[in-house]
């Protein structure tokens, strides 16, 4: 299965999700003119990465901003994880943040009580 690697811009995140390694990053801002255009290639690569996951997937979320609308395409992604996780496959989620935001690390509390998939919190000090 080909990784889907897309380059950040100022609007959008960059995108690493490497099927063979099972390692997945979203880095960068997510305020896409079009959040659900942008996120559905990689909701339709989550679906074929089920048929056959690694026996684990670590997923590091390393946003600094997403707008609303991209909440809630980020929580469409997540759900494609947690169906991964309950097919018995180990799912790990790192979501970092800075150390002053609190709203970022709120957004990743908000997202573990959704979401039925471990998540590590990890505070970023820079």
């Amino acid at each position: 299965m080909e990784p889907i690697i897309i380059e950040g811009t100022t609007k959008t995140p960059s995108v690493k999700f490497d099927a063979a390694q099972g390692v997945f990053e979203l880095k960068g801002r997510s305020i896409p003119e079009n959040s659900v255009e942008f996120y559905k290639p990689i909701i339709d690569w989550l679906d074929s990465y089920r048929d056959t996951p690694m026996d684990k997937t670590v997923v590091d979320i390393k946003l600094e901003y997403f707008n609303t609308s991209s909440s809630k395409c980020i929580l469409d992604v997540f759900k494609k994880l947690e169906a991964i996780h309950k097919a018995k496959n180990s799912v790990e989620i790192n979501w970092y943040y800075e150390e002053d935001d609190e709203d970022m690390l709120e957004a990743g509390e908000d997202y573990e009580s959704i979401i039925r998939v471990p998540f590590k919190m990890i505070e970023i000090n820079e």
